[in-house]
This record gives structure tokens, C-alpha cells and sequence, in this order.
């Protein structure tokens, strides 16, 4: 029998397209604040904001059985900086590009992000972080109706790809209490 690495964490299958439309309850999100042409500040200003939760004690403990740790949720980040910032300059450098489907669950297994070391991911948090930042500095707004799609159908333009990538990283910041 192998090792349980998930630790009893239960796959989130859920939908969140949804939050291109209204607020997130659990996170207080608005998606009609996000202009793109500040994405990439807003990113530099998260970045600090993880990086204290990453360096807090006891950042690799769970605060409950099936919920990840402020360093599981850090390493996710970091690659999420890194996701939609291949999937970014993809809709920038081609016409209505696949994304190629990341299943969150499965990387975050595959990498053991609850072994990582806190410092490297907070480090790696932060040039991921500086790279989606620059990338959406550099958007421009002819570039912003772009389209590109998942896998699962979801179609996205340049726009709703940064309110969809913003409240990822918002929540995620709620979920750490940071």
C-alpha cells in the first residue's frame, strides 16, 4: 500500500468561472475592481503579503484535517504565477491558444508541496511572481478581447484571464490569513 501524500486532501472539481460575474462570499472578491492595466502592481503587492505567511512558524502544519497549509498554499501560488503566465503569453503571442490542463490536485502531489522548503518557495514565489507582473504590465489594450480556452470548454480573453488569476491569488490570501 503507498503513502497517502494528499493527507485526506479532497480535489476542488469545482467551477469557478463564476467569479467573473459576482463576489466571492468566502473571500470578498469583487471582479468588477480589477482593471488589468493594474494587475501587475497588485501582483507586487501580494507578493510581501505571501511571503510573511511563508515565514511564519509552523507554516508547513495543517489548520485542519483536508485543508492545506500556508506553505501548500504558497507553492500553489507560485505556480499559479507560473500557469498564467504561460497561458498569458500564450493569448498575447497567439490566436485563441488550448490551455494545457493543470489539475492543481495532482501537481501539488506530484511535487510534494508539503515537504518544500518555505524560504526557496517564498524566493520562487517571488520571481514568478515579478514575471506574471511584468507580463501584464505589457498588455495593451488592443490586446485585452484575445481569446484562448481550457480544455473544459471555458472560453477566456486577456481581461477575464486577469480577473480569473487575481481572485485566485485574493483567495488564496483569505484561505492563509494573510
Amino acid at each position: 500500500m503507498s503513502e497517502d501524500v494528499t493527507g485526506g486532501i479532497v480535489p476542488d472539481t469545482k467551477d469557478w468561472t463564476w467569479v467573473l460575474e459576482r463576489r466571492c462570499d468566502e473571500c470578498g472578491f469583487d471582479p468588477a475592481g480589477v482593471e488589468v492595466a493594474a494587475i501587475g502592481a497588485a501582483v507586487r503587492g501580494y507578493v510581501p503579503r505571501w511571503q510573511a505567511a511563508l515565514g511564519r512558524e509552523g507554516v508547513a502544519g495543517r489548520p485542519s484535517p483536508g485543508v492545506w497549509s500556508a506553505l501548500e498554499y504558497g507553492a500553489h501560488v507560485r505556480d499559479v504565477f507560473r500557469v498564467f503566465d504561460g497561458r498569458l503569453a500564450a493569448m498575447l503571442g497567439q490566436d485563441d491558444p488550448p490551455f494545457e490542463n493543470w489539475d492543481q490536485d495532482a501537481a501539488a502531489v506530484a511535487a510534494r508541496y508539503d515537504l518544500q522548503d518555505p524560504a526557496v518557495v517564498a524566493r520562487e514565489l517571488a520571481e514568478a511572481g515579478e514575471a506574471i507582473a511584468a507580463r501584464w504590465d505589457g498588455v495593451r489594450p488592443g490586446q485585452l478581447d484575445r481569446p484562448g480556452h481550457r480544455s473544459d470548454g471555458s472560453v477566456f480573453t486577456v481581461s477575464t484571464l486577469g480577473t480569473y488569476f487575481v481572485h485566485d491569488v485574493v483567495h488564496h490570501l483569505h484561505d492563509v490569513r494573510a
